[in-house]
């Protein structure tokens, strides 16, 4: 089926040929800091995890966000996203890929992931999020695999694949799970410490995802032959409503707790990101961009004139992801570290080779999916043709 991702038209190959020049900037800039050290990034002594662990934190929505299409159509027989569920499947392919990407690039040396294989540790979070991570890779790379297979042979998929299908389910809820309790089980950082961190992660993930695979099944309607159909793209509209709804109202109950107690070490991160603290406000124009980006999604996406409209929709989905992205893939992470718990404030910003690294985890990532879609619409055309 490879031989299906070596064809396209000029534009196919001038982006592709884009996006192996951004994994050569980054594969360049990751040289220097193995050969250097992490002390090329933004990361210090009091904010040890940074841009890194938030892109990771953020793409392990996506990839989890596989479940909303997954779910209706394998349990309930929703055949309307019969044509997006393969979509869905290979994005979280690239999303859990580039996860373990960013979790690379985060150690200084990866070979010390080694030490998780060779002395693991079962009572530590992060050995169980090796286990589902990869897990969820393996799953879903097998799915994809054997329905395309069986798609392009003419016959129907074999019977074992059923239970593996799913199994994928409470799998892509567990990645999130187990990424929110790395956070939240973490006392000496209350702006984590919450019983709500683990559902927030995954309203935001089911708003986000499904939202970018929304973009892109309308990206695929412009430059291929390949449609899912309007009804499903809005009928996944309607779940990154409900989503995004649950998402804003999970943080204004986050808000409440500590503005209302008064509880000092909660109060403290929620000042420093909302107002700034002690003249330090770095964060403060991107937690209100968060907010508003947010909300006006939310209000794009509750009227079903604006969501059942090509144009809006769009609005709705680009201003939800990056609202969700600021306050995921930067501020949730960076936020969790300031100040710290000594009272000391050491604030926070990627540095230029850190920024083109992430560009370049992000390339790999956006090459995946490329590649994934040409092969598996190329099976789907020749099986229609």
């Amino acid at each position: 089926m490879l031989e299906k991702a070596l064809s396209g038209n000029r534009t196919y190959w001038i982006w592709i040929l884009f996006l192996a020049l951004v994994m050569l900037t980054g594969g360049l800039c990751y040289l220097k800091q193995l050969e250097t050290g992490l002390g090329i990034t933004g990361m210090s002594r009091d904010v040890s995890w940074g841009f890194y662990i938030a892109q990771f934190t953020f793409l392990v929505g996506v990839a989890a966000s596989a479940v909303m299409v997954v779910l209706p159509y394998y349990l309930h027989n929703f055949k309307v996203f019969a044509r997006m569920t393969i979509l869905g499947e290979l994005l979280a392919v690239s999303a859990v890929s580039m996860c373990l990407l960013f979790i690379v690039v985060d150690l200084g040396q990866p070979q010390r992931m080694l030490n998780i294989l060779f002395h693991p540790t079962p009572h530590s979070i992060l050995f169980w999020d090796m286990i589902v991570l990869n897990g969820y890779l393996l799953i879903n790379v097998i799915i994809t695999r054997v329905t395309l297979l069986a798609e392009r042979r003419g016959e129907a998929p074999p019977r074992w694949i059923k239970p593996v299908i799913y199994l994928s389910i409470p799998w892509a809820v567990s990645i999130h799970t187990v990424t929110a309790f790395i956070l939240c089980g973490l006392a000496a950082r209350p702006y984590w410490l919450t019983a709500l961190m683990a559902p927030r992660f995954l309203a935001s993930a089911f708003a986000s995802g499904p939202a970018l695979l929304i973009l892109l099944c309308l990206i695929l309607r412009r430059v291929s032959t390949y449609d899912v159909g309007l009804e499903a793209i809005f009928k996944l509209a309607e779940i990154v409503t409900y989503a995004m709804a649950i998402n804003i109202f999970f943080i204004l109950v986050e808000l409440f707790t500590p503005l209302y107690s008064r509880v000092p070490d909660e109060l403290e991160h929620f000042r420093y990101l909302f107002t700034g603290l002690a003249g330090h406000a770095r964060l403060v124009p991107w937690m209100w961009t968060s907010a508003g980006l947010s909300v006006l999604s939310l209000v794009l996406l509750i009227s079903p004139r604006t969501r059942r409209k090509v144009t809006t929709l769009v609005a709705a989905c680009v201003l939800g992801i990056a609202g969700i992205w600021i306050e995921k893939g930067l501020i949730m992470i960076v936020a969790g570290f300031i100040p710290n718990p000594l009272g000391h404030i050491t604030e926070y910003s990627p540095t230029i080779p850190e920024l083109l690294i992430s560009a370049g985890v992000y390339a790999v990532g956006l090459f995946l999916i490329t590649i994934l879609y040409k092969i598996a619409i190329g099976v789907r055309e020749e099986m229609e043709g």
